[in-house]
């Protein structure tokens, strides 16, 4: 059996990890997208204030096959 697929880019954004933005990146995308089979990290970065980590952002690939 075939199977085509879509990607589309999503942004997420935690305060406490890079782990953690995926993770809602993920769920968050799952919510909406069915048949969501992966997430590639296309890229990384933060926020700082005064010195220090604010919050964490993550732009992701997200992969979901479509129906027939």
């Amino acid at each position: 059996m075939s199977s085509v697929a879509r990607v589309t880019e999503i942004s997420a954004t935690s305060n406490k990890s890079f782990d953690d933005a995926v993770k809602v990146g993920v769920e968050r995308a799952s919510k909406t997208l069915r048949n969501v089979t992966s997430a590639w990290v296309k890229e990384q970065r933060v926020d700082v204030a005064k010195g220090k980590v604010t919050s964490y952002q993550v732009n992701l690939l997200v992969t979901f096959i479509l129906e027939d």
